[in-house]
């Protein structure tokens, strides 16, 4: 669909919160549970890249980078189209009258770079089949929680998150889309030592984009001119992909996603959570998460 089409496109049915069910102890959208058969038994090419993240970790930003790299820094390329044409969301489906992520990846020309919420024992199988590349990034849980909250505030096709401290419990117990954040990074990073996983940090990429970028050309077997990885470092940034129409999701219709109740990219800052976790939701936050995490070698950054 051409960005012009997009802009028009109007919605001709009622945007309504979603309803949610489980798959394995996961919730996911009614509407994802709906064709899970077909996700679960979609057919993964041996040159498929995924990016693989837990929602509001990231993700957009790093399909930026790999879409930059795959083309060489060249950025009128990489606004050919909006970030969710460009690379499909496997198992997001907006509505039965629009082409799922998954219809969308299927007519995909390879090489293609696909994305994906689902934790990792419910990625479909022929993805480990073929051996594909997967590059997972995640968010420190209290920044995560912070950014998820507001992303649920804006996008109308989400579940009513009720008030922040509502939310919060809700996502201490995993009863959100897609599950709990502490089952879904630690899975993610046993999986990186059997499959060909990058795993990376938003906060490492925060910190130091050119090394962790670095990263990401070097498993993608990219070797590009320090003037295009300047270029691509310097097109990554928050502040100007904020202003990038095909990576900000303002050609979504204001109806689906409200940008007036809270920007799709908010801040992107690592620390923000201290601005919303009161004293008490902070201990108790901690309190569990010591729990959660304990028996892992996987550790994160709270602030820089």
């Amino acid at each position: 669909m051409s960005v012009e089409k997009e802009k028009a496109m109007k919605v001709d049915w009622e945007v309504t919160r979603c309803e949610t069910v489980e798959v394995e102890g996961i919730p996911l959208t009614t509407k994802s549970y709906a064709i899970w058969d077909k996700i679960w038994a979609f057919q993964a090419r041996p040159d498929d890249l995924l990016i693989a993240t837990y929602t509001k970790a990231g993700t957009t930003w790093t399909q930026e980078i790999v879409d930059m790299i795959q083309h060489g820094g060249d950025i009128e390329k990489c606004k050919r189209a909006p970030t969710h044409d460009r690379q499909p969301f496997l198992e997001w489906v907006v509505h039965e009258s629009l082409p799922s992520g998954l219809e969308r990846a299927k007519k995909m020309p390879s090489p293609r770079t696909l994305k994906t919420h689902l934790p990792v024992h419910l990625i479909p199988p022929s993805f480990w089949k073929e051996n594909c590349k997967i590059i997972y990034v995640a968010r420190n849980a209290k920044d995560n929680a912070v950014s998820y909250y507001h992303f649920h505030r804006m996008n109308q096709l989400m579940p009513e998150p009720g008030t922040w401290e509502e939310f919060l419990e809700k996502y201490i117990a995993g009863k959100v889309l897609w599950g709990s954040w502490y089952n879904h990074v630690k899975g993610w990073w046993r999986a990186k030592d059997d499959h060909p996983i990058l795993y990376l940090f938003y906060e490492d990429i925060k910190e130091n984009p050119r090394q962790e970028i670095q990263k990401v050309m070097q498993f993608l077997e990219k070797d590009l001119e320090k003037e295009v990885l300047d270029k691509i470092i310097h097109h990554t940034q928050f502040e100007i992909m904020k202003e990038n129409s095909m990576a900000n999701y303002t050609t979504t219709s204001p109806e689906i996603m409200n940008h007036k109740i809270s920007p799709f990219m908010r801040k992107g800052a690592v620390g923000d959570w201290k601005n919303h976790f009161t004293v008490a939701q902070n201990e108790r936050f901690d309190e569990d998460y010591k729990k959660k995490m304990a028996g892992t070698s996987l550790t994160f950054r709270m602030e820089l």
